[in-house]
């Protein structure tokens, strides 16, 4: 991966891939609940570069859906396996400033609980968005 990209658009990449994977494995869609990855997703949609970048990171076109909630983030596990621990950037504001507090449960317990204001679908914008189960299972 190059790594000029910053690191809101690193790890929107990585959230593709754990996106595909989930639903490769019938999951539920996984909760978007930073809001400095999210406000890069926001700013690439709709842009010529989505496409590509979608396609270079999930082989598909994922789409963007409101679809709110609190709770346990249900893929932390997964991203794990696949990248090791979360960085900063996950409990980073729009803004970029870090849930402190946040941060350091997680690095405590491995546990990310959290709102979320919307999810990924597969495909274009009409596709359901499967909901994510309740907080505690994976």
């Amino acid at each position: 991966m190059n790594s000029t990209l910053p690191p809101e658009r690193v790890e929107l990449g990585r959230f593709f891939k754990v996106t595909v994977r989930r639903f490769q494995d019938g999951h539920a869609a996984p909760e978007m609940f930073s809001g400095a990855v999210d406000a890069e997703w926001h700013r690439m949609l709709d842009t010529p570069e989505y496409d590509a970048f979608c396609a270079e990171h999930a082989g598909t076109l994922i789409s963007h859906a409101e679809n709110s909630g609190l709770g346990e983030i249900s893929w932390v596990t997964v991203y794990e396996e696949m990248f090791g621990q979360l960085p900063a950037i996950w409990f980073a504001d729009a803004d970029g400033q870090v849930d402190a507090d946040a941060m350091a449960c997680y690095r405590e317990t491995g546990v990310v609980v959290a709102e979320w204001d919307c999810s990924p679908t597969g495909g274009d914008s009409d596709d359901v968005v499967p909901k994510p189960r309740a907080a505690g299972t994976r």
